[in-house]
């Protein structure tokens, strides 16, 4: 039974004609966590954006090849001109290396992408949010001020809130690029205790520069290299 979520086949990307991605071919299964390794300015950020199209603002880039998404148990051509990008932006979300979260209250941070996708009932939306900050290890530290700004709190805290804002759209794939790099040891340590546990309810791709990490929560490593992505070994 094939158990993909996302599949990719033969996929090129440059940058004002530098090739970054040749020919990159791969599937990868539901409710696992792969990481991605290889040299910085390699191209690793780069194939995340490609699977949910973060990238089509660049000047200069261009794309060939397949990204499909198992979307209902059916194959969707990520690139189809069909397909509404901002339901592929709530399927497959991203959470970046740096901490964005927006200037206003935690709750507003959250609520902000439920308003987006149209969800406007109040009680749905504070349940929906007390639920993501739970996921997220978040809701016992922020629950008796979540109208105090967002960016109040610490950079460990908001990327928990950048990881639960995500989450709150319910996502089938979430994608991290270098999610703990900004942080210090404790809270690398609790991002990584969260990255393993969203397992259960999507599938998770991560970039990471660290092989002890990797080593700890990945199911899998690929190595992005010469612009190919290659099955690599993890030492436990």
């Amino acid at each position: 039974m094939d158990n993909s979520i996302i599949k990719i086949t033969d996929l090129h990307f440059s940058y004002n004609g530098l090739k970054v991605l040749k020919g990159v071919t791969h599937s990868f299964e539901k409710n696992t966590l792969t990481a991605i390794t290889g040299p910085s300015g390699k191209g690793k950020s780069t194939f995340l954006t490609t699977l949910n199209r973060l990238w089509e603002d660049v000047p200069g880039a261009a794309l060939q090849g397949c990204v499909e998404l198992k979307i209902a148990e059916k194959w969707r051509d990520v690139y189809a001109s069909s397909m509404d990008i901002a339901a592929l932006r709530r399927m497959v979300g991203m959470v970046f290396q740096i901490p964005n979260p927006l200037p206003m209250s935690i709750f507003r941070n959250m609520a902000f992408p439920l308003k987006l996708a149209g969800v406007k009932e109040k009680d749905q939306v504070q349940a929906k949010v007390q639920e993501a900050l739970e996921r997220a290890f978040l809701w016992d530290e922020v629950k008796d001020r979540l109208h105090s700004s967002a960016l109040e709190l610490s950079g460990g805290q908001q990327q928990r809130l950048c990881i639960a804002r995500a989450l709150i759209l319910e996502p089938m794939v979430l994608l991290f690029d270098e999610p703990t790099s900004s942080l210090d040891y404790q809270a690398a340590g609790m991002i990584e205790d969260l990255l393993v546990s969203l397992k259960e309810s999507c599938t998770v791709l991560m970039v990471s520069h660290y092989l002890d990490q990797v080593s700890r929560i990945a199911d899998s490593r690929l190595e992005l290299a010469d612009g190919k992505l290659l099955l690599s070994n993890i030492s436990r």
